[in-house]
């Protein structure tokens, strides 16, 4: 009988695991009111939030993927100036497209956009739904969920890395953020107080981001002093706020060494276009190979692509970061004589302008163009 008793009594980790959950899902609740009113007098005026067009809403969003605000401001206003509708995008030369990308890395994102722009316009609209807007190129859960509440007034939360670690802050979570399950279980947390005021719908979701954008930011202390949120945060009130949120550590890049050739012939350069599949494909580079080449070694590759050097001019050591992939590479500057592979392309001053260059290539591109522009100059005064 006592066994039976003592069974039959509330276990007492049940119960803090349930008054715990209460009390997160309290304060979860009562954060909307006070995030919403924030933001509507705090919120940094852009141009993405003065519409409901969800071209531009969607084009914005694309853009924001791994890029800072500053940095796409000035492509977001130039790329809807060459396309201002989703049918000019659709129809738009690719070489055009990735020449307006050039600088914002991630080509895969603007071929995505013009893939999905196509299919947009052969249906006569955006889709409305979530599921539908999910099924787009280039489209994640994020991504429909921010166009769904923004441009259609949908209830979606959308959850990035700005609103994982605002939430883990004020739940105090310490899981880790950069798994699957996590993600999952904030983005219930979030859909399930989501406001029902219809003027509320569209903005609930840029408020939780700006939130983790410009308060409870990134790379160093959240500035709790200025946070609508601060007498809820649990982060706070524990003292883990700075600790969270938790993430696996990252792998290490893989570093990679090249040879790039800023190769010089008759007031032109020599680029070619990278294969059509894998790390910046399509995209106009500057031969190169897959090694660090000394002095010594490296007329050997001139010759191999049936060139003559005639004069090395420069050494330029560069290196470029990707997500996974660290460059690092050794170029050289020469004038040239010869044809080259059938694949090289000679190109001025202008033409090489013409032409989506990846920044990965930005320190041989900018010398490119100052030696061409100084061949031009120099002709120009010998005709005089």
């Amino acid at each position: 009988m006592r066994g039976i008793f003592w069974a039959l009594l509330p276990n007492p980790a049940l119960l803090c695991y349930n008054a715990a959950m209460e009390q997160k899902k309290r304060n979860l609740e009562s954060a909307v009111q006070p995030l919403l009113d924030w933001y509507r007098l705090s919120a940094r005026d852009l141009p993405w939030r003065k519409t409901r067009d969800p071209y531009r809403i969607w084009v914005s969003e694309i853009m924001l993927q791994q890029t800072r605000v500053a940095a796409v401001l000035g492509y977001y206003a130039r790329f809807l100036d060459a396309f201002p509708s989703v049918e000019a995008l659709a129809q738009s030369p690719e070489d055009q497209l990735l020449k307006l990308w050039e600088g914002l890395g991630y080509y895969s994102r603007a071929r995505n956009l013009q893939k999905a722009a196509q299919m947009v316009a052969e249906r006569g609209g955006f889709p409305e739904d979530y599921p539908g807007l999910l099924a787009l190129p280039g489209v994640g859960e994020y991504t429909a969920a921010a166009i769904a509440s923004a441009a259609f007034g949908k209830r979606e939360a959308a959850v990035d890395g700005n609103v994982l670690r605002v939430i883990a802050r004020l739940l105090d979570c310490h899981d880790d953020i950069t798994a699957p399950q996590t993600k999952k279980k904030i983005r219930a947390h979030v859909q399930a107080v989501f406001p029902e005021a219809p003027e509320d719908v569209p903005i609930f979701n840029q408020a939780l981001m700006e939130l983790g954008a410009t308060v409870c930011a990134p790379n160093g202390p959240p500035k709790c002093l200025l946070c609508p949120l601060r007498t809820l945060c649990l982060g706070l009130a524990r003292g883990t706020a700075e600790a969270l949120p938790v993430k696996a550590p990252k792998k290490a890049r893989r570093v990679e060494e090249k040879t790039v050739f800023l190769l010089l012939r008759d007031g032109k350069a020599a680029l070619r276009k990278r294969p059509p599949g894998g790390l910046l494909a399509g995209l106009w580079e500057f031969p190169n190979t897959d090694e660090a080449l000394d002095e010594n070694a490296a007329p050997s590759v001139i010759s191999g692509w049936g060139l003559e050097a005639r004069s090395w001019r420069a050494k330029l050591a560069a290196k470029h970061i990707f997500t996974h992939v660290e460059w690092r590479m050794t170029g050289y500057t020469l004038a040239v004589s010869g044809e080259g592979p059938p694949d090289f392309v000679w190109m001025n001053a202008a033409e090489l302008k013409a032409h989506a260059v990846p920044s990965a290539f930005a320190r041989y591109y900018a010398e490119a163009l100052k030696a061409l522009e100084r061949e031009e100059e120099n002709g120009i005064l010998e005709k005089e």
